[in-house]
């Protein structure tokens, strides 16, 4: 199976930094288990028809809980790149700002 690139967004880099010390253990052991299965069976696809505009085919925006956290990615199928947009307590973080930080993913992108 092959590996996928995890990268981390600067502002989803600072959530991971401020997590509680065994809560940024457990996300940062997350990431490194998405690089060899990016969709596992407790990961749920997210409604992207209120981002402004579909996604291609190719490219899939989803969460994963833990605990009461959300880890928002977006993975890449051409790429093979899985992308963290976010990781936020879950209430009262209502994704109101995800195309934003999908903006910023893509144009990372291209650095």
């Amino acid at each position: 199976m092959a590996l996928y690139r995890v990268e981390v967004i600067s502002s989803a880099r600072l959530e991971i930094r401020a997590l509680p010390g065994n809560m940024r253990q457990r996300v940062l052991g997350l990431l490194k288990a998405l690089s060899s299965q990016p969709r596992p069976d407790s990961t749920k696809q997210m409604d992207t028809l209120n981002l402004g505009g579909e996604l291609p085919s190719s490219i899939g925006l989803y969460r994963i809980r833990v605990e009461s956290w959300r880890v928002v990615y977006v993975v890449e199928e051409d790429l093979q790149l899985l992308t963290v947009l976010t990781v936020r307590k879950r209430p009262p973080y209502q994704y109101e700002n995800l195309r934003q930080l999908l903006s910023e993913a893509i144009a990372n992108e291209g650095e």
